[in-house]
């Protein structure tokens, strides 16, 4: 039987992958290939999946909390630059601005990525 706590928590861990993945992608300078709103999704659903890995004792478990915590961290700042160059500087999206938030959501991209590796190695030692 399926355990629908454990889908849950595969699902906000892809997601956050998927929504991270979906900013990033793009022209790294390009501020047209990258959207805010898609950027505060990925953070949003960073959070949850970080909340909801709180629960977990196992070793794997601190390593996917780590993991999450990371990518939380680099995406809260990549919110912070764009908000102080758009809202603070007034300098607006330049190609260097919009590299280093599409370069900090990378980072985080990759530290979800190091979260679905996780869960999948998990996964498959369960089932033996």
């Amino acid at each position: 039987m399926m355990n629908l706590e454990k889908v849950v928590f595969g699902f906000f861990i892809l997601l956050a992958l998927t929504l991270n993945f979906g900013f990033f992608y793009g022209e790294i300078d390009n501020p047209q290939h990258h959207d805010v709103y898609e950027l505060f999704a990925a953070l949003v659903v960073s959070l949850i999946a970080t909340v909801l890995k709180f629960g977990e004792r196992t070793q794997i478990g601190a390593v996917l909390l780590a993991s999450s915590l990371v990518a939380d961290l680099q995406l809260i700042v990549a919110a912070i630059v764009w908000a102080v160059a758009v809202h603070v500087l007034e300098v607006g999206l330049t190609p260097a601005v919009m590299a280093s938030i599409v370069s900090l959501s990378g980072g985080a991209l990759l530290a979800n990525l190091v979260s679905a590796v996780l869960l999948t190695v998990e996964t498959i030692t369960l089932q033996r």
